[in-house]
């Protein structure tokens, strides 16, 4: 477990360009600059388009020792052999999810601490939190914010807490402070000019709050 806390500090998820080769530059990049986990989110994209994609991805982080997940799509994480998946309110139930793909990693979106707490029963392996703050990569997003975060910190210990939702490096320290074991960031990485160097001051962050 702490292992896979370390691993999810910086957690990067895909935004929707259209250019792939961009795309893939930028995960690279930011890999390079301490990501140790990626996400496979691209909500307008067919299932063989993702799975092209999802192959890229899960060398990529293989050669940076890092995790490979996929959003909501437990057949194309089963297809190309991620890590493992995350999945929404909304989606697979955790206990189907759990019988396709094993020992694989599943982590779940809650917004509340009683999804949390369901969740975290159920066997999820972290759980991802928010919207901490708004944010126009999801504008339909509920929001938890930072009080949600502390109250689903002080009670849900099982598992890994990754907070999205607005996470830039000027708030970051905030959110981890909160009780965020971990950052999942979008724009913050994937849209910076240069996402290396945006995925380095990110992850030092994490690292700074976790000596404390």
């Amino acid at each position: 477990m702490t292992d896979l806390r370390d691993r999810l500090g910086l957690y990067v998820v895909t935004d929707e360009r259209d250019d792939r080769d961009s795309l893939l530059r930028a995960c690279q990049a930011a890999l390079r600059g301490g990501a140790r986990a990626i996400q496979l989110r691209r909500k307008r994209d067919g299932g063989r388009s993702l799975i092209e994609l999802g192959r890229a991805l899960r060398d990529l982080t293989a050669a940076h020792q890092a995790l490979y997940f996929v959003n909501d799509r437990v057949d194309v994480a089963l297809v190309t052999d991620a890590n493992g998946v995350h999945i929404g309110q909304d989606d697979m139930p955790l206990s189907d999810a759990r019988r396709l793909l094993g020992q694989k990693i599943i982590g779940v979106s809650v917004t509340t601490l009683d999804e949390a707490r369901r969740a975290a029963t159920e066997g999820a392996d972290y759980l991802g939190i928010g919207a901490i703050f708004a944010t126009p990569s999801k504008t339909d997003a509920d929001i938890s914010g930072l009080a949600g975060l502390r109250a689903i910190a002080d009670v849900v210990h099982e598992c890994p807490l990754v907070a999205i939702g607005g996470i830039s490096e000027a708030n970051a320290d905030t959110v981890l402070e909160a009780g965020a074991d971990g950052l999942a960031v979008i724009s913050a990485v994937m849209s910076a000019t240069d996402p290396e160097e945006a995925a380095r001051r990110l992850r030092k962050r994490v690292e700074a709050l976790r000596r404390r």
